[in-house]
């Protein structure tokens, strides 16, 4: 069975995916004007597991893998988890055994701890000056080290986070501290490049130091408000020494959380190294898109998808998932297939999941954005239908 979709003609510029052997394609009849795509399908009779082979006009074959679903049944469960967690039910939240065992982000970059924190206690703070200048230093100087515990001892050594009172030898010798009784100040969650080529300081946190004194003198907090677009903003963060194109685009949209900048999550996508693997294992042939196209393509069709599968998606008070959260999707889908498809080789093989799940945090009082408009619902007590407790497969199919 073929699933051709017809778009406009565009050329492919990534490289050839990995191939794999497609399952049996489901039933699929879609129209859709917005983008000026159209799907049909025809059914084979088979009993294989569903995965649609995806035909496009004028270019080579666009297929995808059994770990092409478990994205979209990934998305809805983590989708699920977090609402269940959200209104305090009692565990378990899900019946998923890799979900059960294995740490996974939530399917909204916004709602994971780590930018809540940042939205709430760093961004929008009635207590701190609310300049671009100064809400610019505190994004940055947040994300360098990403950790919510690095912050708040900060806060408490240094008093008022603020740029206007900033001293390099005080910082320094707070951070370098800190290490010496051997903690942690950088989040594992990414690695910050160390940064000696190009300020010359032998601890990595002196150079970010520096990295963000420079981004301050060069008046980058302007120069983003100014930003026509998503992608400029990116491009300001990328032209940065230790700034690669994965640090430029989590640091830009860390930035548009807050009023600095008013870009739309739609707008401009830079898959990072795990999602590019995740795209591997979901597509075994990319039929001539892009990395980022065929991440816009499945934020795109998401409606359609979860529909065609049969999955009730809660999203996030009436948010669609958007490009920054389909490309942090794929990144999950790399670790879950991991356990759920190891059949499926991504681009560095890996096979083990490193991080357990550990309930052990404290309840967050989700607070977003307030340009997202979702605030208020959340204050309502308005939460979508989240309770659903249809079994999930480890492999990606419904049970039964």
């Amino acid at each position: 069975m073929k699933t051709e979709i017809k778009p406009k003609t565009r050329r492919a510029k990534l490289p050839r995916p990995l191939p794999k052997n497609a399952g049996e394609q489901l039933p699929l009849d879609i129209e859709d004007t917005a983008s000026n795509l159209s799907w049909t399908n025809t059914a084979s009779g088979s009993n294989c597991q569903a995965a649609p082979t995806i035909m496009v006009q004028h270019l080579s074959p666009l297929k995808v893998t059994a770990a092409y679903e478990s994205y979209w049944r990934f998305a809805a469960e983590r989708q699920h988890i977090f609402f269940k967690r959200a209104k305090r039910a009692p565990q378990p939240w899900t019946r998923n055994p890799v979900l059960l065992t294995y740490k996974f982000t939530n399917a909204y970059r916004a709602s994971d701890r780590v930018s809540q924190y940042l939205i709430r206690n760093v961004i929008y703070r009635d207590d701190l000056p609310s300049s671009n200048a100064e809400v610019f230093f505190r994004i940055v100087l947040f994300k360098l080290f990403n950790k919510i515990e690095t912050w708040t001892k900060m806060e408490a050594e240094l008093g008022p986070i603020t740029y206007s009172d900033y001293n390099f030898e005080r910082y320094c010798a707070f951070l370098g501290g800190v290490m010496q009784r051997g903690e942690t100040i950088y989040s594992a969650a990414y690695i910050m490049p160390p940064g000696s080529s190009a300020f010359g300081y032998p601890s990595k946190h002196q150079n970010h130091l520096r990295l963000l004194e420079k981004m301050m003198k060069d008046e980058l907090p302007d120069r983003m408000e100014a930003a026509g677009s998503m992608q400029t903003a990116f491009e300001l963060f990328r032209d940065y020494p230790t700034i690669g194109d994965f640090l430029a685009y989590q640091f830009a949209t860390d930035v548009n959380y807050s009023n600095i900048t008013n870009f739309s999550e739609m707008d401009f996508v830079i898959p990072g190294p795990g999602a590019r693997d995740g795209l591997r294992k979901c597509f075994q042939d990319f039929g001539g898109l892009s990395e980022p196209e065929l991440i816009r393509f499945v934020a795109d069709k998401q409606e359609q998808e979860f529909e065609r599968f049969g999955i009730d998606f809660p999203s996030l008070w009436g948010r669609r998932l958007q490009l920054i959260d389909c490309q942090n999707l794929f990144c999950e889908i790399d670790k879950f297939s991991r356990v759920a498809h190891p059949e499926i080789v991504g681009r560095t093989g890996r096979t083990r999941i490193k991080q357990k799940f550990s309930h052990t945090a404290k309840p967050i009082v989700f607070w977003y954005p307030p340009k997202w408009g979702l605030n208020e619902r959340i204050e309502s007590g308005a939460f979508p239908n989240e309770t659903s407790d249809a079994p999930f497969d480890p492999l990606g199919g419904p049970v039964g």
